[in-house]
């Protein structure tokens, strides 16, 4: 992903915020938790993620296409990765549904909201915009096999079980979803590259020169230092997330919502960015990539620690959840079946992101 400019030195608030997440961090190990200590590390949370997504666009924009999105997409699912196994490990039998809740609500997200969002932007601004078919199509045929037998096919596989996976499937689905996943990146980076190379045109930051590889490097350096952070406050913050949810009376899938947004929010800001400057190429990439390897990551690192942990694992959606989930799958496949999209697209993708939203919160 292309950086907006170049950066030849690293800017203050970039280091500044890592080091107010380790802050907080050793002032809740000394003081404890709090209302005030949990607004504190939700703000710094928030800086810390956005310096996190600019170092990935420094190393992103040195490495260049496709490159660059995949080392924001990889970035954002160590991210949520390591949040699920985190409270899983700490609440094993309460969380077993945890990571199904977290891994539909970035397909959500990402299918309905964040490409949603950079169609009606993209086509509110350029009326038209193109990208290359044969990417999206690569991306969308892993991405159904991928959702069907990680998030369908527990439901059926074994009646006994209903919604869970016996551990030899569980074994085979993390092994298929690793290969699949693997299989689309070599694709995407080695083999059909130029699938998924922006088209001509977009502005003028597209061609900026790359930042120097000293810069890079302590962005690389910083990039991993604010990942750790992150995952640290987030810990702290899950149990005041949940208490919040509780209090509110909704259902406890909405904790799996909010991680999922957490995670996906600055990716998200920077899918819009680029729509906006007519670089819908580089918004579907990120967009994509990041389910992809979301699914392709994140559940093969759950199903270890559940056979580890020897705890139930949730994948199978209910009935409501399989139907959202194939009408965004089908309605993917139709809007990114052309190689061109409008504002209507971008429209009809945000109402079925409304109502995930709506029926999350009143089932």
């Amino acid at each position: 992903m292309a950086a907006t400019t170049t950066p030849q030195s690293t800017p203050t608030w970039t280091w500044a915020w890592p080091v107010a997440a380790f802050l907080v961090l050793a002032g809740t190990v000394i003081a404890g938790g709090g209302n005030i200590v949990s607004a504190i590390a939700g703000i710094v949370l928030f800086g810390t993620v956005f310096a996190a997504v600019y170092h990935a666009e420094v190393v992103a924009h040195r490495v260049g296409e496709p490159f660059g999105t995949l080392v924001l997409a990889l970035a954002v699912t160590v991210i949520e990765a390591t949040l699920i196994v985190s409270v899983m490990i700490a609440a094993p039998a309460e969380k077993a549904g945890l990571a199904r809740d977290t891994v539909f609500a970035a397909i959500m997200i990402v299918c309905n909201g964040i490409v949603g969002a950079c169609l009606l932007m993209g086509g509110a601004r350029h009326h038209e915009q193109g990208f290359r078919l044969q990417g999206a199509s690569a991306a969308l045929a892993v991405l159904v096999a991928l959702s069907g037998l990680t998030l369908i096919l527990p439901n059926y596989a074994s009646r006994e079980l209903e919604a869970l996976y016996s551990q030899p499937q569980l074994i085979f689905a993390g092994i298929v979803s690793l290969i699949l996943y693997c299989s689309f990146v070599f694709i995407q980076t080695v083999r059909h590259r130029d699938y998924f190379l922006p088209l001509e045109g977009g502005d003028d930051d597209t061609h900026a020169p790359p930042p120097s590889p000293r810069v890079t490097m302590v962005s690389a350096g910083l990039l991993v230092v604010s990942l750790v952070a992150i995952v640290s406050l987030a810990k702290v913050l899950t149990p005041a997330v949940e208490i919040g949810i509780a209090n509110l009376g909704v259902p406890k899938a909405v904790v799996g919502i909010v991680i999922a947004a957490l995670v996906l929010l600055p990716e998200g800001l920077a899918a819009l960015n680029a729509a906006r400057k007519n670089r819908l190429q580089t918004s579907l990439n990120l967009a994509l990539g990041s389910v992809l390897a979301t699914i392709g990551l994140t559940i093969p690192a759950v199903a270890a620690v559940s056979i580890f942990l020897q705890q139930p694992l949730e994948l199978g959606l209910g009935a409501k959840d399989q139907v959202l989930l194939v009408l965004t799958l089908t309605l993917g496949i139709i809007t990114l079946g052309t190689g061109r999209t409008t504002m209507l697209q971008g429209i009809v993708h945000l109402v079925i992101f409304a109502a995930f939203l709506f029926f999350a919160v009143v089932p």
